[in-house]
């Protein structure tokens, strides 16, 4: 078992040690360092990574991380490694915004360049520095500024270690979710590397529901990997094939009378459009048998919007 060096910090067996990924200068001369936390037992076994704030406005994640790197059986693993990122995008994080200063979203920066953007740059550091010694991961997002999603795994079911992995981790629903250009999660898989994705909540505000499921399933993972041993309550999953929107046919004020997780059938009533002026209203049908895996929570929706995101079981 030998020593894990993230940015030359070492970081032994049986050592908790917080180090720096990189540090990035910002016009002012200050620069801006993100933090690693790394928790090693002297037992060998797999080495888990858990990262937040991809996003800067994405809180749910970074209070996941924050709750589990305060447990005693966390910090002190029974074998293996974790690796944990609370705020990898930490200049969003401080304007709480999705974006970085220049507009890119850092999730569609990777793999990264050495001397490219900023976003480039904290790409380049964790996939040179952190991703090739790690075994497994799990990278924690919520819905946009308006959608709230319920908690849920995204992974590919086609890669079984992903849907093994996902299956442990028991969120409530797990998604077949195929890999996008430029991310985390398929640039680590091109170096052999399972990501996965949790979904919960809403960006710039806690949802504890969601944020319970995360450390939960982080735990269940945990202990099926052999890294902790815990009791921890059982879980039951959905697996969601394909997903479908209810968009808005026409602008006006929405109402949504479905909550996050349900079950709905096909031809159900799962809410309505109303028009300012009293003259028109619409019902709202869902397309398909299947759970409601987020919501729109505007009330004031243009034509073409999504407004209800609906997942199909699969068979």
């Amino acid at each position: 078992m030998g020593s894990i060096i993230i940015n030359g910090q070492e970081i032994l067996p049986g050592e908790n040690r917080q180090v720096v990924l990189n540090e990035y200068p910002l016009p002012t001369k200050t620069a801006v360092q993100i933090p690693v936390s790394v928790f090693r037992s002297k037992e060998e076994g797999p080495v888990l990574f858990l990262q937040a704030g991809m996003h800067g406005d994405e809180i749910n994640g970074i209070e996941i991380i924050r709750k589990l790197i305060t447990r005693s059986d966390v910090t002190n693993p029974i074998k293996g490694t974790i690796i944990a990122i609370p705020i990898i995008n930490i200049v969003s994080f401080l304007f709480g915004s999705r974006e970085l200063p220049d507009g890119r979203d850092l999730n569609r920066c990777f793999p990264g360049s050495k001397n490219g953007s900023l976003g480039s740059r904290i790409a380049y550091d964790l996939m040179k520095e952190i991703i090739p010694q790690i075994d497994y991961g799990i990278d924690f997002h919520t819905g946009g500024s308006k959608i709230s999603n319920y908690p849920q795994i995204r992974c590919v079911f086609d890669v079984h270690k992903n849907l093994e992995l996902s299956e442990a981790f028991s969120a409530p629903l797990i998604i077949n979710s195929p890999f996008r250009d430029n991310t985390l999660r398929k640039e680590a898989s091109k170096k052999g590397k399972s990501i996965l994705v949790f979904e919960g909540g809403e960006s710039s505000r806690f949802d504890y529901e969601a944020i319970n499921e995360g450390i939960n399933g982080c735990l269940r993972l945990m202990k099926y990997l052999g890294i902790i041993d815990a009791k921890l309550p059982e879980s039951v999953s959905v697996k969601i094939d394909k997903t479908t929107w209810v968009r808005a046919k026409h602008s006006g004020l929405f109402h949504c009378s479905k909550s996050n997780g349900t079950f709905v059938s096909k031809g159900e009533l799962v809410g309505m459009l109303c028009n300012p002026y009293g003259a028109i209203e619409q019902k709202l049908m869902s397309p398909v048998d299947g759970y409601i895996l987020g919501i729109n929570n505007m009330p004031v929706i243009r034509q073409g919007d999504a407004l209800i995101h609906i997942g199909i079981e699969l068979e």
